[in-house]
């Protein structure tokens, strides 16, 4: 089945999910989800993102000025730490997943949405998402890999409709970037995404900050770790990261790779 023939079935799928609400994070495979959406007529449809202290503002500001642009419902929740992660477990991300989308599912009914969805694609059927078992028993939808859709075909189709954000970087969760077993801080959390911060104001977007005490194990996207090593702003970057608390700088030699804190 072609691109073409994937974006047929995938309007059908959403058609058929009528009204719906749609989990947006930002990133791309959800901004493609909820534009695709909003542009099928007859379906009721809004977005709605979770604010907490471990999504990255910037993640949030964007998922608002989205919406803005593409004239989409926007709904935002604002949630604290669940209790069940408040010391990072192993099965973290399951008992996250579990939390949250419970909590969007009370509110979907009380704003009269029939159906849940969120924006994983094929290839995350196929790797370690624990947090998929969370949305599978509560049931709620996945229309992009329900159509077989890839992260490249999403891409190219964003692309194709002219929509800025197509090659963006993917995000995650800031408690990805923190060990197992590891007391969650709002301090901790502030550190992390800041120093991130200054990375991609230096160019670096995409980079991940990994915090092991007070040393910050930078992991750069493929491209970025020599330009960083030898980038003029180099000793800028190292003070303003020790300001915000870090001891110890550290560039990761293997680069960026999703899981990493799962080997330590």
């Amino acid at each position: 089945m072609n691109l073409h023939d994937k974006l047929n079935h995938l309007d059908t799928i959403l058609t058929g999910l009528n009204p719906l609400l749609i989990a947006f994070s930002g990133g791309v495979d959800s901004s493609f989800l909820v534009y695709r959406a909003s542009g099928i007529k007859g379906l009721k449809m809004a977005a709605v993102t979770v604010k907490t202290i471990y999504i990255p503002d910037i993640e949030l500001n964007e998922a608002v000025e989205f919406c803005r642009k593409h004239k989409i419902d926007h709904r935002i929740l604002k949630m604290d730490v669940p209790d069940a992660v408040k010391n990072n477990p192993p099965d973290r991300c399951y008992l996250c997943k579990k939390h949250i989308f419970s909590k969007i599912l009370e509110f979907a009914s009380l704003n009269n949405f029939k159906y849940l969805a969120d924006g994983s694609n094929i290839e995350d059927m196929n790797s370690y998402r624990p947090g998929l078992k969370a949305l599978s028993e509560l049931s709620v939808r996945s229309p992009l890999a329900e159509a077989n859709l890839s992260k490249e075909e999403i891409r190219t189709a964003l692309k194709e409709a002219g929509i800025e954000i197509w090659n963006k970087p993917s995000m995650t969760c800031l408690l990805t970037r923190l060990p197992y077993n590891t007391l969650i801080t709002e301090k901790d959390i502030k550190m992390i995404e800041e120093a991130e911060n200054v990375l991609f104001e230096k160019g670096f977007y995409g980079t991940r900050v990994r915090k092991h005490g007070e040393i910050a194990r930078i992991e750069c996207l493929q491209g970025f770790m020599e330009k960083l090593i030898n980038s003029s702003e180099r000793n800028e970057i190292i003070q303003r990261l020790k300001e915000l608390g870090f001891r110890y700088i550290t560039v990761d030699l293997e680069g960026y790779r999703s899981g990493s804190m799962d080997n330590l």
